[in-house]
């Protein structure tokens, strides 16, 4: 039986869409989805000038401002000058805010592989393989 490309396309956006608000649900860290974002980019990237992140993010400065100064009230990352730039801050992540990703993550992580031990050793098998496939499919010419 053959499956058309569209017909499984639809099927894996809809699975990954649904996969993903999952795991956005399971740990969110007291975090709204775009804090988090900021806040993983910002480890990312760090230091990172306001507006760089802004671009990063693709969102407003003052959208990103405000979801700074969030995270700033939560300790997770802090402000500093910029050496090069007397105009600019520069945003960093502070030891609470990586361990707040990286708690996040091992949290993630953890349902993913609580939900794949129900699985048996075959389907395992199965998911792996597509796994790999479905990064090839990301790592081929778009």
């Amino acid at each position: 039986m053959k499956t058309g490309s569209a017909s499984l396309a639809a099927d894996i956006r809809l699975l990954v869409g649904r996969l993903a608000r999952r795991l956005r649900q399971e740990a969110a860290a007291g975090l709204t989805p775009s804090q988090l974002s900021a806040l993983a980019s910002v480890e990312d990237l760090e230091p990172v000038q306001l507006g760089d992140l802004a671009r990063v993010e693709a969102v407003a400065p003052p959208t990103l401002t405000r979801a700074v100064a969030r995270l700033e009230d939560q300790a997770l990352v802090r402000r500093r000058a910029d050496p090069t730039d007397g105009r600019a801050v520069l945003i960093e992540t502070t030891a609470a805010g990586r361990r707040a990703l990286r708690d996040l993550r091992q949290a993630r992580v953890a349902f993913l592989a609580k939900r794949l031990d129900t699985l048996s050793d075959d389907d395992r098998l199965v998911v792996a393989r597509a796994v790999a496939v479905l990064g090839e499919l990301l790592s081929g010419p778009a």
